[in-house]
């Protein structure tokens, strides 16, 4: 069950695209949790055929999971990622286009339109304007997508609750163990469980592609040559691979994090050795990137690169480009500074030859500094002056703080009142003795980050479903609405000139700069909660 700003967020999502019926049924699931067909009918007071088929619409497109147990019969639950995957469609859409251009931005966006689609629809829906042409290069599109892992085949494992199924192997392993079980041998169930779901899933991911003989009847040998290729198996529904997307707006932005703090030549070499291993990054929870070599990163260089110039050079001479790569690498490793911090700033790591882009270091600055940018706005730079002594010191009291953080002790007491009031900062007692009197004790602070994080997603959850509120209604005004429905109309979306009037015209350019500019904040907030929910995994297995 969802906390009231997340299915709220979602209930608006689910409202733009499909309906108000479909997301009264999304609501009451977000609310009241996993429910069976008969309380789905009695909480939202629809008909039994309109539940039905907003319950067939949200299992089509991958936002309701059910499962079948013994006490409730067959139960739904809403999935709540995917649901919450839905604003970054339109990113995934232009990734696509960018990587194997018109087609496959066009079998991306019919994907994404109807939720699942075998290849022979998604073939003859498209090439209905160009049946000559345009199946053979939708075919290849998709084959390229496929093979890559950005479409994945929708197999049944992928409509059940992976809770549900994590537990029954819980349960299943726990019931091997003779005795009572101690805590080493839960947590090794724990991990079988994980990693039995984790092998069920890639092995029924792999029925995607099949293999075909292909035969080469006009080469020079007495046996004709018989080759087995890999094709997209026609039988088998195919919908989004979410995360395969994220890796590139996971890619992007440590190229831009590396281009703010160097120059863009750092980003330009950095952004070559993302491309270098790209083709291997399949999930965002890898540490860090495989091993690649300096002159494959060379390779991947643009030509019209000009490395030289973000440099300040001792010589003269124009230097060779592995020359130059290699300095821009030991920037980025922090090589001059081969202490903790130096670690903890650093993008890439060096091992002879070979260069790593680092993950998890970069995630982890990343989302420090989303909470920083948080605490300055709402408490100023006192509030991350405390912060950041507090992540980079540990468990303070407040004397302490005041002390090291040269403060006087009559502002840093409200300051932390406040902060703690936001999760920004947690306390600890430490009790004296054993009667735990609250006289007696230390109060220690400190920065729970699994916790600010939590607290701070969902505060941006609520700012998105204010912007959806807010664009929402900006639209409804009688006045706008109004015209954008005559702007609708067939024959005036052909000659708006003539056929609106100028206060139309000047309402339609006002009601756009509105919505540009609300979709511009959309993507900065979004892209705040990307590095928080996406790239927040490292701090959770940490703790």
């Amino acid at each position: 069950m969802a906390d009231a700003d997340t299915a709220r967020l979602c209930t608006e999502i689910v409202r733009t695209v499909f309906g108000p019926l479909t997301a009264t049924v999304a609501s009451v699931l977000l609310t009241h949790g996993r429910l069976g067909l008969p309380q789905l009918l009695r909480f939202t007071k629809l008909k039994p055929r309109t539940v039905r088929a907003a319950i067939l619409v949200l299992v089509q497109h991958n936002l309701l999971w059910h499962a079948q147990s013994e006490e409730e019969g067959e139960v739904f639950e809403v999935n709540i990622d995917e649901c919450l995957m839905r604003l970054r469609y339109g990113r995934y859409v232009w990734l696509a286009e960018q990587l194997y251009g018109k087609p496959g931005g066009e079998v991306v966006q019919l994907v994404l339109d109807h939720g699942k689609l075998r290849p022979p629809e998604i073939i003859a829906h498209l090439s209905i304007y160009d049946p000559l042409k345009a199946p053979a290069m939708l075919t290849q599109a998709l084959h390229k997508l496929v093979e890559e892992g950005y479409l994945k085949p929708a197999t049944l494992l992928a409509h059940l609750s992976p809770r549900d199924k994590l537990m029954r192997y819980e349960a299943e392993e726990k019931r091997k163990i003779a005795g009572f079980p101690t805590a080493k041998e839960l947590r090794e169930a724990k991990e079988v469980a994980v990693a039995r779901l984790k092998r069920e899933e890639e092995e029924a991911e792999q029925v995607g592609m099949k293999r075909k003989a292909k035969d080469y009847p006009h080469k020079p040998s007495k046996r004709k040559a018989v080759e087995e290729v890999l094709e997209v198996d026609d039988t088998v529904y195919f919908r989004i691979n979410c995360e395969r997307f994220n890796v590139h707006i996971r890619n992007k932005l440590v190229e831009t994090t590396a281009t703010e703090r160097y120059n863009g030549s750092a980003g330009a070499v950095l952004r070559a050795t993302l491309k270098a291993t790209e083709a291997r990054q399949k999930k965002l929870s890898d540490v860090r990137s495989d091993p690649t070599s300096i002159a494959n990163v060379a390779m991947h260089l643009p030509d019209d690169a000009d490395l030289a110039a973000g440099l300040v050079l001792q010589s003269s001479k124009k230097q060779p480009t592995i020359t130059l790569i290699k300095e821009y690498l030991g920037i980025l490793a922090s090589a001059d500074n081969p202490t903790t911090a130096g670690r903890a700033a650093s993008f890439v790591s060096l091992g002879g030859s070979k260069v790593q882009v680092e993950f998890e270091i970069v995630a982890k600055r990343l989302q420090r500094r989303v909470i920083e940018a948080v605490a300055r706005e709402r408490h100023g730079d006192e509030g991350v002056r405390i912060l950041r002594l507090l992540l980079d010191t540990g468990m303070m009291d407040e004397k302490q703080i005041s002390k090291i953080g040269m403060m006087a002790p009559k502002d840093v007491r409200p300051l932390l009142s406040a902060m703690s009031a936001e999760s920004l900062v947690s306390l600890q007692e430490v009790p004296k003795s054993a009667d735990r009197n609250p006289t007696r004790m230390f109060y220690l602070w400190f920065v729970d980050l699994q916790k600010a994080s939590a607290v701070q997603l969902r505060n941006l959850y609520k700012t998105l479903y204010n912007i959806a509120a807010r664009r929402q209604a900006e639209q409804d005004e009688p006045g706008l609405n109004a015209v954008l429905e005559k702007r609708r109309r067939t024959d005036v979306s052909q000659d708006e000139e003539r056929l609106l009037t100028r206060n139309e015209r000047e309402l339609l350019a006002q009601w756009e700069k509105k919505r540009e500019k609300l979709t511009v904040l959309e993507m900065r907030v979004e892209e705040a909660v990307f590095i928080l929910r996406d790239l927040g995994r490292f701090v959770i297995d940490d703790d």
